[in-house]
């Protein structure tokens, strides 16, 4: 091929020199193809791309259909059921609620109803009027040591931080968190200027590396908390100890993103790359864990302190239920966020690979948390992929207090899910740092449109709820949703997901289940206590290992 482009190329050349010679405007003919032949001549002598150095300039249509191939996917091939991370239905339904149209659908359900996975709700003969319960259901966040508790929407904004979204991003979705009473999750980024300037309420998120909060070395600054915490836009603190989309995995924001900005919002130095490490070092064990919390609830004069997490290794969780329990130093609030959370950038294998998925994480917590007795001063929140009244329904069921929804948000600000967050190049201006691009997005219709959103979203909820008559979210019952789990079999959430006893892990014997993870935990240390279970020897092994040979010993 590399021949025949230089055949052609001197024909070319050849072919309009001699025209030129009878008919000299022939000689325009080398602006389209001297370009041309110098981009070739560049493939040929180039080493990092094979097929451009084999096929010079026609090897380049690749690449171009490559970049083209998830729009066209989207757009021309995918069905209405398809796509992920949301469906084109999901999608268009954000669109529809936040734009205040139509959002019915004419002819019936496009899901499979008979497909594994396929859930609902069950309704109701004697079902409420939705307009006979409350359009704005609240929730009271705040355990015994709370002393400026929060009543919440049970629908808010999730993290995300400035610089992974858009300056007018964040205006626009605090803007409709002022106008629709809800809260809005500052990401681990730090408490911009941006976030306070709309006066919407705030819910503060911390991360590892304590942005906002910090010295130069990274450790965590009393002060410069306090300061923070105390402004009356604050409502409550979130400590982040890992998310859905990248658990387990810290960051770097490197030098060049460091903006004088960015320095002055996360309290670090401008043009040097900041480190967000995997693991907090203020406390490393789940009793420093709790004194932490209990620390930030003081310094914050008695605000709803939290934290978020990705269930991990259950004993780990149960480690933590044991030192709230020991000390009586109780978490307000608990985020659980789920494996197939997002954010602007994961590596593959962490986003695909590694963290529990929200239902099962969810259910979890709950049964820890009400195993010890505590769930009744700790309010849950659940996160990752949240997007219809449905949605929030299910998470109801599974013990959740208040849902939160990050990229539902985001589509109602207008993100067509391009998949360019890490690139620095959303086209609708939502998640990029680009003056050109985050111009296109109109703060004063956009705040419109999340309110819009979320005002449709919670009504859908509670038209669900009034189906099963029902009034208030704390209702729902695991009982409600039904899932299909096989052709011509279907069970409950209660059936997938079987309670435990209110107090039943204070005191041994514990649930069969909880016994292994039990044994493992400790309020001294993160680390499984392995030593505590018995092993199973070579003359108890089969084919198949019986669970119960590992038990407490």
């Amino acid at each position: 091929m590399r021949k025949l482009f230089i055949i052609l190329s001197v024909s070319l050349l050849t072919i309009i020199l001699l025209v030129s010679l009878a008919w000299s405007p022939a000689l325009w003919a080398l602006i389209v193809v001297g370009p041309l032949i110098l981009l070739g001549v560049y493939d040929i002598v180039q080493e990092k791309h094979s097929i451009s150095r084999n096929f010079p300039v026609l090897g380049r249509v690749r690449f171009v259909m490559e970049t083209l191939r998830p729009g066209i996917q989207q757009y021309f091939v995918e069905s209405n059921t398809d796509g992920r991370p949301f469906s084109r239905i999901n999608r268009s339904l954000i669109y529809q609620r936040a734009k205040a149209v139509d959002d019915t659908v004419p002819f019936g359900t496009q899901l499979n109803v008979y497909e594994s996975g396929y859930s609902w709700l069950n309704h109701s003969i004697a079902a409420i009027h939705p307009q006979d319960l409350n359009q704005d259901p609240r929730v009271l966040v705040g355990g015994p040591d709370c002393k400026q508790p929060y009543s919440a929407s049970i629908f808010n904004i999730s993290a995300m931080s400035f610089g992974s979204l858009s300056e007018n991003a964040v205006l626009a979705l605090n803007g409709g968190a002022k106008m629709g009473n809800f809260a809005h999750n500052t990401g681990e980024g730090g408490l911009s200027d941006h976030h306070l300037k709309p006066g919407g309420d705030i819910i503060w998120q911390i991360g590892t590396g304590y942005f906002g909060c910090r010295h130069t070395d990274g450790t965590f600054n009393d002060e410069a908390f306090k300061q923070r915490a105390h402004l009356p836009q604050v409502k409550m603190i979130e400590i982040k100890i890992s998310q859905g989309a990248k658990p387990g995995h810290g960051g770097m924001l490197p030098a060049r993103k460091v903006t004088p900005e960015v320095a002055r919002i996360r309290l670090v130095e401008e043009g040097k790359d900041v480190i967000s490490p995997p693991a907090h070092s203020e406390f490393s064990t789940p009793l420093e864990m709790v004194y932490f919390i209990k620390k930030l609830r003081d310094l914050s004069e008695g605000k709803p302190i939290g934290f978020k997490l990705c269930v991990g290794n259950k004993s780990e969780f149960l480690a933590i239920c044991k030192a709230m329990h020991e000390t009586g130093i109780y978490a307000d609030f608990i985020t659980v966020d789920g494996a197939e959370g997002g954010t602007g950038a994961a590596p593959l294998e962490f986003s695909n690979s590694v963290g529990m998925p929200l239902r099962d994480g969810l259910a979890f917590v709950y049964d820890a948390l009400n195993g010890f007795g505590l769930k009744k001063h700790i309010r849950i929140i659940s996160s990752g992929k949240v997007a219809t009244g449905f949605d929030l329904v299910k998470n109801f069921a599974l013990g959740a207090d208040m849902c939160n929804s990050a990229r539902g948000m985001m589509f109602a600000l207008g993100c067509i899910q391009a998949l360019e967050c890490n690139a620095n190049t959303c086209p609708t201006g939502v998640a990029t740092q680009n003056p050109a691009l985050s111009k296109g997005l109109v703060v004063s219709d956009k705040k419109v449109r999340v309110y819009n959103y979320h005002k449709e979203s919670v009504f859908s909820a509670i038209q669900l709820m009034g189906a099963a008559g029902l009034c208030h979210p704390e209702e729902i019952q695991r009982t409600f949703v039904y899932r299909r789990v096989g052709p011509n079999k279907i069970e409950t959430l209660a059936d997938t997901y079987p309670e435990i006893p209110e107090g039943s892990l204070i005191n041994t014997p514990y649930p069969s289940r909880y016994e292994l993870d039990m044994a493992l935990a400790s309020s001294a240390t993160f680390k499984p206590m392995f030593e505590n279970v018995s092993k199973v020897h070579p003359q108890d092994a089969s084919g198949v290992i019986d669970e119960g040979k590992m038990r407490a010993k």
